[in-house]
């Protein structure tokens, strides 16, 4: 793996996730900053992967290689304003903020710096990370291997041409693992309603989410086949996915994709 040196702007739960992750798969502990203003946030940054710590965001960037920008979209403006004279040269720029555009950031970080966006998702923490990557026209080849080398460090990544598709990567993997803990959450409380303990519940749903996602993603076939292939016809599980049409699942699962879709979209013109 790389050796880069990354500093992390802001050390919230997703730069924590990342961070984990890299360190988890081998990554220099030492080769790590992480800055934020909040000191007990560091302290158990530090301890937790022994990582270097800082305060201040302008020294912390000044020799790094990487600076992964993790604040909040709100204040990220003023954040990356900050920062445009201490960038050394050639630093790459990677954002995980979501709905701000590469365009914006150029303007606060600087015209020609190079730029790659990326919406990771937490799971990142266990290497099971989903992210979509965009690069403006500043980052070189060499700068969008090393920023597709640290995602795939914590999982799975993939590039995309659009930045407007940004926003469906956030309404696809960036939240979705939320989507998947709604459902989990409602599976437990719905068995335990009908007698399962609280323990059996969990761990029965959580291994079937860990096995249904594992299964499709050996598969080859698609998971509309695996669905199939699972529900006999007048049998159990068909009972269940008639009570699913029934409530226009499809519709439900899609409207709120498209309300996350919507949110990105108009952070943009919130924040920048």
């Amino acid at each position: 793996m790389t050796t880069a040196t990354l500093t992390f702007i802001g050390a919230g739960n997703m730069a924590t996730s990342i961070i984990g992750g890299l360190i988890e798969q081998g990554y220099h502990a030492q080769a790590i900053t992480a800055c934020d203003p909040n000191a007990d946030t560091l302290a158990k940054l530090q301890q937790q992967f022994a990582v270097n710590i800082s305060q201040n965001n302008t020294e912390a960037v000044n020799n790094a290689d990487v600076v992964v920008l993790a604040v909040k979209p709100q204040i990220l403006k003023v954040v990356a304003q900050a920062l445009q004279k201490a960038l050394a040269p050639n630093t790459l720029v990677i954002s995980v903020a979501a709905g701000i555009s590469s365009q914006h950031l150029s303007q606060w970080l600087g015209e020609r710096v190079a730029i790659v966006r990326c919406m990771p998702n937490t799971p990142s923490l266990v290497q099971q990370g989903a992210c979509g990557l965009f690069a403006n026209p500043y980052t070189t080849a060499t700068q969008r291997d090393l920023a597709q080398q640290l995602m795939d460090a914590v999982g799975y990544s993939t590039w995309i041409e659009e930045e407007s598709q940004i926003d469906t990567v956030t309404a696809v993997s960036g939240s979705g693992p939320a989507y998947f803990f709604m459902l989990m959450e409602a599976m437990i409380d719905a068995a335990v309603t009908q007698g399962l303990s609280k323990e059996a519940a969990t761990q029965l749903t959580l291994q079937t989410a860990l096995g249904a996602a594992t299964l499709a993603k050996g598969s080859d076939v698609d998971v509309a086949e695996l669905r199939q292939r699972v529900t006999s016809p007048g049998g159990t599980t068909a009972s269940a996915l008639a009570s699913f049409n029934e409530d226009d699942f499809h519709t439900i699962v899609a409207k709120a994709m498209a309300a996350c879709t919507e949110r990105s979209q108009a952070m943009a013109q919130e924040f920048s």
